[in-house]
């Protein structure tokens, strides 16, 4: 299985789950409470959010934002965002990540649950895109799941990028992109790519904070 034919699979499986999308946010009080970190971020300005999903971050954030541009790939979980979001100040977008480009610059790119969902071999592309995004001096910022969460997903062998296995309540079965990235190593990865980055773990995830190199806003795309 290729990349695409593996992405593709993903996208299947957030579009069929998107009423379990909320499901864990319910379940884990760790999780539950994760958004709170937001209040101790530096969001600000004109914010962009990536893979927004149901909405769980995109309130929070449109409270510390001038606005928000809350992007999903998923016509399924964009509709629950829309409904749980009241603020007038957030516009949503359907569009594929690994295709879309922002059509203006930002202050803070924001994005949750994503990275570990991004192949290797798309890992530069998409760094660029979110270099292309940033205002100068604008930060991007990053929570997702560490390595102690591998074992609770049922990980594959012999795919084209890290992945696991998914199934719904309805008993079918969907392939993911699953990345554990721990926060040394994932600091080195983005300071390879340029990147000035602070990731710290916090309670079984990490949470980071990254800038590109000076003069580089815009510029990785080259």
């Amino acid at each position: 299985m290729d990349d695409d034919a593996l992405l593709a699979e993903q996208m299947a499986y957030y579009r069929a789950g998107a009423a379990e999308y909320d499901r864990p946010y319910a379940e884990c009080e760790e999780l539950r409470d994760l958004p709170a970190v937001l209040d101790d971020l530096p969001i600000a300005g004109h914010v962009l959010e990536l893979a927004c999903g149901t909405g769980q971050w995109t309130g929070r954030l449109a409270a510390r934002a001038r606005s928000v541009t809350a992007v999903d790939a998923a016509a399924e979980v964009l509709a629950l965002a829309r409904a749980r979001t009241t603020s007038p100040t957030v516009q949503f977008i359907q569009a594929d990540l690994f295709a879309w480009q922002p059509p203006r610059r930002y202050d803070t790119v924001f994005f949750a649950f994503w990275l570990s969902h991004v192949p290797p071999t798309r890992w530069p592309g998409f760094w660029n895109t979110v270099a292309a995004a940033l205002a100068p001096g604008g930060k991007a910022i990053f929570i997702d799941d560490g390595p102690a969460a591998a074992a609770g997903e049922n990980v594959l062998a012999d795919q084209s990028a890290p992945a696991a296995l998914r199934r719904l309540d309805d008993g079918s079965q969907y392939r993911i992109v699953k990345v554990f990235h721990d926060a040394a190593t994932l600091t080195a990865d983005l300071t390879a790519l340029g990147w000035s980055a602070h990731i710290r773990p916090v309670s079984g995830h990490f949470i980071g904070v990254a800038e590109p190199a000076d003069g580089q806003f815009g510029e990785l795309l080259a």
